[in-house]
């Protein structure tokens, strides 16, 4: 591969830029990925050609710009998030409503109530909202992240011993899994459906045993989840909806 650094595809009169991403990790294969913030990113192989590079890229330029339409479409309901009763907010893959009780005496609290997120405040402060908001996350995350990776480790016969378990967020993974065999999971993932939690939780187990993305992980994935690629599609089109900075209207 040359040393460009990105690549300017056009489609529907449309220019796309399009990130390159090198890779010198022995077994990685090419890969294109259209983030909810519309930015576009291709993992590419160190030994890869310029000529197979394009052709990749002109096979999938049109399922990029619907990935970036279908993003677009879903950002013209968003609204930026001020903690007020009434935003919705996901949990599990159902969307509750947010109440905020102003109780100045009581101690502040985040509790799941009739399908409702509630929580009561000292103060009416936007950022102290969101802090015990993501606190409760992470604390929910915690808890049923260690229960489906408990439950899902018995169909990874290759697992001899569980492995340590990480939260951490991040911008662009749902998880990863560390050389050292530690599985890292992104606490918004728990506003995913079960299933789609379960997905990436499986393909985390897969890297214990193959560390890249070759044909022998996919094997092994589609071995233990025949449907993942539904399951990834759903959290794909979530994905945006799921994000803190936003809120979605249904109207």
């Amino acid at each position: 591969m040359g040393d460009k650094e990105h690549r300017i595809l056009t489609y529907g009169g449309e220019q796309i830029r399009v990130e390159l991403l090198p890779r010198a990790r022995p077994g990685t294969t090419l890969r294109i990925k259209v983030h909810p913030d519309l930015t576009v990113q291709v993992v590419v192989p160190e030994d890869t050609i310029e000529t197979d590079l394009d052709r990749a890229l002109k096979q999938k330029t049109r399922w990029i710009w619907q990935k970036l339409r279908d993003f677009r479409a879903v950002q013209e309901h968003a609204m930026p998030r001020v903690y007020v009763s009434g935003e919705s907010h996901f949990y599990l893959g159902r969307r509750h409503l947010l109440k905020v009780h102003h109780q100045p005496d009581a101690p502040e609290t985040v509790r799941m109530l009739r399908g409702r997120l509630e929580v009561s405040v000292q103060e009416r402060n936007a950022l102290r909202i969101q802090k015990l908001l993501e606190l409760w996350y992470f604390a929910r995350a915690q808890d049923v992240f260690r229960n489906r990776l408990d439950a899902l480790l018995p169909s990874a016969l290759w697992v001899t011993t569980p492995p340590a378990l990480k939260l951490q967020v991040m911008q662009t993974q749902w998880g990863n899994c560390s050389p050292g065999g530690t599985i890292t999971l992104n606490p918004h993932l728990v506003k995913a459906p079960r299933d789609c939690i379960d997905y990436v939780i499986l393909h985390e187990l897969c890297h214990l045993k193959e560390h890249n993305h070759g044909p022998a992980f996919w094997a092994l994935l589609a071995r233990v989840m025949p449907d993942w690629e539904r399951h990834k599609a759903k959290l794909d089109g979530m994905a945006e909806m799921m994000l803190q900075k936003y809120y979605y209207n249904c109207r």
